[in-house]
């Protein structure tokens, strides 16, 4: 290292953004992700022995993906090399190659490189690196924010544990933001600041699992709000929500806010009301609601207050909840939006979920003997206990109906599925009159 490179070092410690000074140098000091790093767990023992094999850190921004690669850096005895996709070609793999083997043949140590942004490698790239990892030559560290099944090269994929990375949890970004504020000797302690606990809240909520949102946050904060009398910098709700350019929503995301508002969200659409339904989906996502959590509360609607009056509408809210988890915010609120109007537009009918309910009341009070020829004949002995015989094949009869018994004896012609005259349950109601008459 020469002495222009010693001061650059110096300098990126000292200036760097507080996200990345504050970024954990050992183990110990990483906040979140206990599934994978909890002190029983494989990732956990293997950085501790310093016996890392090639691993694929996968998950949003801000959770730790290159935090975990740094700690490797910092605790393992193999050579340490970084490249970022977005930027690297063959020439730079080819360097990282020929100093892996001059190491390992020289000293015997082994090279771990760090591949960040590993899905922007195209197919040529990652393939390139295929062998080097597969002799050993490279143990690879790769981070990304996309499925790796689906981004990486599948040959890569089967030599590499894939770890995935969770957003953290709101009670481990305000660890991280007390750091940030009082931290004197990586954080902003040196600055007398202070925040205030709405603050810590809020940032730590809005942030949605995303550390590097809430850091960015605090330090922009603190650097530009003017102290107070007492001489101390006050980060407040107000300057939290300025920050972060987002309004301080009263909501939170476990407490009777949120109950009310996903409350007011799903009457909304079972009153078929799309404005009202739309507003309240805007409120819950601007406050930072988890896309997931609202796309499986209008799967829910879909089926329980629309059901087959529209059955397609249960289709274009599978669609949307299996949409946002590839997409993401922001897009993500534009498939929620077509699909909570959607539900909210559709007829309306509750009788398949009445039919469950009734089904089930059935079941807890009376037993029942399923029909001898409803019975499975396909096992050695059934046709000697006469099960299955007497069974007629639907498809063989006129408009492919036999008109059979379905229901055990002891139920008579108890009635669950009702159908409604809404929608598409008008047509169903006429062919099942037919069926019953």
């Amino acid at each position: 290292m020469d002495l222009f490179d010693y001061m650059r070092k110096n300098t990126m410690e000292t200036e760097a953004p507080l996200a990345s000074r504050l970024r954990p140098k050992t183990l110990d000091e990483v906040v979140g992700q206990q599934h994978i790093i909890g002190k029983d767990k494989l990732l956990y023992r293997a950085i501790k022995a310093d016996k890392i094999s090639s691993i694929i850190f996968y998950g949003p921004p801000g959770t730790g993906k290159t935090t975990l690669a740094k700690v490797i850096a910092n605790t393992t005895s193999a050579e340490f090399t970084q490249i970022n996709a977005t930027v690297a070609g063959k020439k730079d793999m080819e360097e990282v190659v020929k100093s892996a083997k001059d190491s390992m043949g020289m000293y015997g140590k082994r090279t771990i490189l760090f591949v960040d942004e590993i899905h922007r490698f195209n197919k040529g790239q990652q393939d390139y690196l295929l062998p080097f990892v597969e002799d050993g030559t490279l143990i690879l560290v790769g981070a990304t924010t996309e499925n790796p099944y689906f981004e990486v090269n599948g040959a890569l994929i089967s030599r590499s544990i894939v770890f995935e990375l969770k957003p953290l949890a709101k009670d481990d970004i305000k660890i991280l933001i007390e750091r940030a504020v009082y931290d004197k000797e990586r954080g902003m302690g040196e600055y007398n600041a202070v925040i205030d606990a709405d603050a810590e809240e809020f940032l730590a909520d809005i942030a949605d699992g995303d550390a590097r949102a809430a850091l960015n946050a605090v330090e922009l904060g603190v650097l530009t709000t003017e102290r107070g009398s007492d001489g101390k910098i006050h980060i407040t709700l107000d300057v939290a929500a300025e920050c972060i350019q987002k309004r301080a929503v009263r909501y939170d995301k476990t407490g009777d806010n949120h109950y009310d508002t996903i409350s007011a969200f799903i009457k909304s659409m079972r009153g078929s009301d799309p404005d009202a339904a739309v507003y309240y989906l805007a409120r819950m996502l601007y406050a930072g609601e988890s896309v997931t959590f609202v796309a499986r509360r209008i799967m829910i609607c879909a089926s329980e207050d629309v059901g087959n009056a529209d059955p397609q509408a249960l289709q274009v809210a599978v669609a949307a909840a299996q949409a946002v988890e590839r997409v993401g915010m922001p897009e993500s609120q534009l498939i929620l939006s077509q699909a909570a109007i959607y539900v909210a537009c559709a007829p309306k009918s509750n009788s398949c979920t009445n039919a469950i309910f009734h089904a089930t009341e059935s079941v807890k009070r009376q037993k029942a003997t399923v029909p001898s020829h409803l019975q499975d004949s396909h096992y050695r002995g059934a046709e000697k206990l006469g099960h299955g015989l007497g069974y007629e094949y639907a498809h063989d009869f006129p408009k492919h109906f036999s008109k059979q018994r379905y229901l055990p004896e002891e139920l008579g012609d108890t009635r669950f599925y009702e159908p409604s005259e809404n929608g598409y349950e008008k047509e169903i109601a006429a062919h099942l009159k037919w069926i019953r008459e």
